[in-house]
């Protein structure tokens, strides 16, 4: 009988040997220059009027390109050539209710608690190269406010955390402009990984193919998920997808019944677009479904998918990213639930 056992041990390990996880990947080996931590909100608010123009030329000398994209897309106003440059910033750095915001991210975020962050970022990147080795990747952390406008981006070789938008789902700012519960409940320092991640993953990856039916969508943003999921192996889908536990719950209980859905009918051809975006865009829940239902359904269903094709098949990362038809990543990843 413990014969049999000690066989039966040994086959499991056997087969688990043969059939590693993909994601579980040994980074000893991969080498990248840790990422250079820029704390745009400090060197912004210590501007005054007085000292403006030199502290203008600092900015730029320490930021480039960045800050321009950083005053035009983030803060909405004109770049530092712009004739409303110098007004614009400090407007925006004597605002109360900025500068109030600014005290409690740096209460918030202390130099230890961001190098953390970019500690953990670090570990994305190696990660990345691992999977991307002729990608070029990022060398910067950059932290800001954003005016409550972005949370996390990647431009210019640079990670972006807008910090405002991580103050926890019980901050005076965001009851001020009336952001849902469903938004904010995700709205804390615990998400920042996963959204920065995410942000990079659809920058790095952006789908310029024309999507023309549900099932393009479903499969480019199972693809973001599953990339996302590489770099941050061991998130959980909570923190990955943003959905509550119940949220993943209801999914998993009725992944037969959701697959359904999307199978019957013809639906993953699907290309009115408002049909498309019913099971795409943000919201409390998938209203065409359910309201027990979660918002970016699709985006779920492209995630279970994705993951049933790198099971069933020999396939980089790499490559998964590089595919271009949904149909064949479909019918390949034999995903039946």
């Amino acid at each position: 009988m413990m014969q049999r056992v000690i066989i039966s041990l040994i086959a499991i390990l056997l087969l688990t040997r043969c059939h590693p996880d993909k994601l579980d990947v040994d980074l000893s080996k991969v080498n990248v220059p840790p990422l250079k931590v820029l704390r745009l909100e400090e060197d912004l608010f210590t501007i005054e009027a007085e000292n403006f123009d030199s502290a203008s030329e600092r900015l730029r000398a320490r930021y480039g390109n960045f800050l321009e994209h950083y005053l035009s897309s983030f803060l909405n106003r004109g770049g530092s050539r712009d004739s409303l440059y110098k007004p614009a910033v400090l407007h925006f750095t004597s605002d109360k209710d900025t500068r109030n915001c600014y005290s409690q991210v740096k209460k918030l975020f202390n130099q230890p608690q961001v190098d953390a962050i970019a500690s953990q970022a670090n570990d994305c990147v190696k990660r990345f190269k691992y999977h991307f080795p002729k990608r070029k990747i990022p060398s910067k952390l950059i932290t800001c406010l954003t005016g409550w406008n972005y949370a996390a981006a990647y431009t210019d070789s640079a990670l972006v955390i807008g910090l405002d938008m991580y103050l926890g789902d019980t901050s005076i700012y965001y009851q001020m402009l009336h952001l849902p519960q469903y938004r904010t409940r995700f709205m804390s320092t615990h998400s920042i990984l996963s959204d920065l991640v995410r942000g990079w993953m659809i920058t790095e990856f952006d789908n310029t193919d024309p999507t023309t039916t549900l099932l393009n969508y479903t499969i480019f943003y199972g693809k973001i998920y599953y990339a996302t999921s590489a770099l941050l192996p061991q998130t959980h889908d909570s923190l990955l997808l943003a959905y509550t536990t119940t949220q993943l719950k209801y999914c998993k209980q009725n992944e037969k019944n959701l697959w359904g859905y999307f199978a019957g009918k013809n639906r993953l051809y699907e290309n009115n677009l408002k049909e498309v975006q019913e099971l795409t865009t943000e919201g409390p829940f998938t209203g065409a479904i359910s309201k027990e239902c979660p918002p970016r359904i699709a985006m779920w269903m492209g995630l279970q998918i994705v993951r049933s094709y790198m099971k069933n098949n020999e396939v980089s990362l790499e490559s998964l990213m590089r595919e271009k038809d949904a149909q064949k990543i479909l019918s390949k990843s034999k995903y039946r639930p």
